[in-house]
């Protein structure tokens, strides 16, 4: 009479490629943690000082942005205020040791601090991101795990040219579809804006607002509010986490068809281990691990759709405020933007690296 021995880390003989053993425990775990932190100080150095210097190739900030509006001894005066006719490299030195303190600078078009410009346009890019991360991952790792399942069939290649035209439609134009869809032909959702007017004022007076509208609204405890919100985010969502959606899906069905045919697999498949299981327990896991290192990648892309994405369904974010400043050729707000927003592809790199290091032990060696 034989017996078969489950392989350690599965409930059901069909071993799992991603619980092998782990050298250094959790020193090692802990070495890679702190060495992908630290290169986040590196890589935010690098893209602050290329943003730098590339807004000063045209020349300064504010002949860029008043010249022609001031006379020649209006605009030399401002300039010389704004210390902008110092060596370059003295500026440099000045607005990196601004920023460790948190100083972004003024804008020149309003008048504004960056800082309160960050704080205040950064929450609804945030909210905006987040919405349409769930969209792409309710759409993309499901739909990847069909077409991996039906491979070669006719579902299996619908999804795949729905994959291409989604990833392939410009962002503009699949949200002046949607708008043209749902603002006339089936006005079922709103096209404008992040909130109706009446609960744009109710969020102006919330007491030590977040800025993200959803957590405010059930910080208040308005369910007509937090609806009115989440039914504006619909679209703009969708618009941008179909971009993203599409790539996980691909991603999804590529390296879930690999791990299906693996011998563990095979092995669990044997030993009578239901499809839906081995799909789901034991495929997908080692299947994501791409998927979200390049969730990384996939992050930078998303806020850089999110510019084009506000500017259509007028969401007051920091997308649709980069395209004013660029419009007003206000370089001390764009570059302000754009240095917060490598910081944040930087961080999301990094806790992308740590998900990645938690669910396979092996990326940290």
């Amino acid at each position: 009479m034989s017996s078969t021995t489950a392989v350690p880390g599965t409930t059901d003989g069909a071993p799992d490629p991603v619980a092998a053993p782990r050298r250094g425990g959790g020193s090692g775990l802990l070495r890679y943690l702190v060495v992908r932190f630290l290169l986040i100080i590196p890589t935010v150095w690098i893209l602050t000082t290329l943003v730098f210097f590339l807004m000063r190739i045209t020349g300064d900030p504010i002949t860029a942005a008043l010249g022609g509006r001031l006379t020649s001894a209006q605009l030399a005066e401002r300039v010389h205020q704004a210390g902008y006719d110092r060596p370059i490299l003295v500026q440099y030195v000045e607005y990196m040791g601004n920023l460790l303190h948190g100083d972004f600078g003024t804008s020149i078009s309003d008048g504004r601090a960056v800082t309160d410009v960050l704080l205040e346009y950064g929450a609804a890019t945030l909210e905006l991101a987040f919405y349409a991360v769930i969209v792409a991952v309710v759409l993309g790792i499901p739909l990847g795990m069909v077409a991996a399942r039906v491979r070669d069939r006719w579902p299996d290649a619908t999804l795949r040219i729905l994959a291409v035209l989604g990833y392939a439609t410009p962002v503009f134009f699949a949200g002046l579809l949607l708008k043209l869809v749902f603002g006339s032909f089936w006005p079922v959702l709103p096209v404008a804006g992040r909130a109706s007017s009446n609960v744009q004022l109710v969020m102006g007076g919330v007491v030590s607002p977040t800025g993200i509208y959803t957590l405010d609204a059930l910080r208040i405890g308005d369910v007509g509010a937090l609806g009115d919100v989440l039914s504006h985010a619909v679209l703009p969502a969708v618009c941008l986490g179909v971009i993203t959606g599409s790539t996980f899906l691909r991603l999804t069905r590529t390296n879930l068809i690999g791990t299906l045919d693996a011998q563990y697999v095979e092995s669990g498949r044997s030993r009578g281990v239901s499809e839906f299981r081995l799909v789901t327990r034991h495929a997908l896991r080692p299947a994501l691990i791409p998927i979200i290192t390049a969730m990384g990648l996939q992050i930078a892309m998303l806020l850089g759709g999110a510019v084009l994405t506000e500017t259509t369904f007028e969401w007051g974010g920091l997308g649709n405020q980069l395209a004013q400043y660029l419009t007003a050729r206000d370089f001390v707000a764009v570059q302000g933007i754009v240095v917060l927003l490598a910081v944040i592809v930087a961080v999301t790199n990094f806790v992308v690296d740590v998900i990645a290091a938690l669910i396979d032990p092996r990326v940290r060696y």
